[in-house]
């Protein structure tokens, strides 16, 4: 168990293989999205009205789908990477509460609640070492 405790040196490491595939993810979910237009965007958007927002849903099913796509690519390339994260944890507790208002309970919501929290904990640790914001 010694190997363990050298584990810590490691940590830019970590952090590069979580944004990658945490960012890969967030790409492969948003540019379909992305792509699909302002009928797709429109429907995305109408989550908004589970917060009292009901006007211009296509502007905002096209902000959650450029933040989970292009958001997706600045996490995986670590590029303004705070202000990437942000958007994606704001995403993620809209996609939970439309989850949630639409009846698909816990489990229906889990995925983006989940998301949330990684981002979140990302939020606080950091890009790391090998990153384009610390070039």
């Amino acid at each position: 168990m010694a190997y363990l405790s050298k584990i810590k040196n490691y940590k830019d490491q970590g952090l590069l293989i979580a944004r990658i595939g945490l960012g890969g993810m967030m790409i492969f979910h948003g540019l379909p999205k992305l792509m699909g237009g302002i009928a797709k965007w429109e429907a995305i958007g109408g989550s908004m009205q589970n917060l009292g927002i009901t006007f211009m849903p296509a502007f905002w099913g096209f902000m959650a789908s450029a933040a989970e796509g292009v958001g997706g690519l600045l996490i995986l390339i670590g590029l303004l990477f705070r202000p990437a994260a942000i958007l994606i944890i704001f995403t993620m507790i809209v996609a939970a509460i439309q989850h949630l208002s639409a009846g698909d309970g816990l489990m229906g919501a889990s995925h983006a609640i989940e998301t949330a929290f990684a981002f979140f904990i990302l939020l606080f640790t950091g890009p790391g070492r090998f990153s384009l914001d610390k070039k």
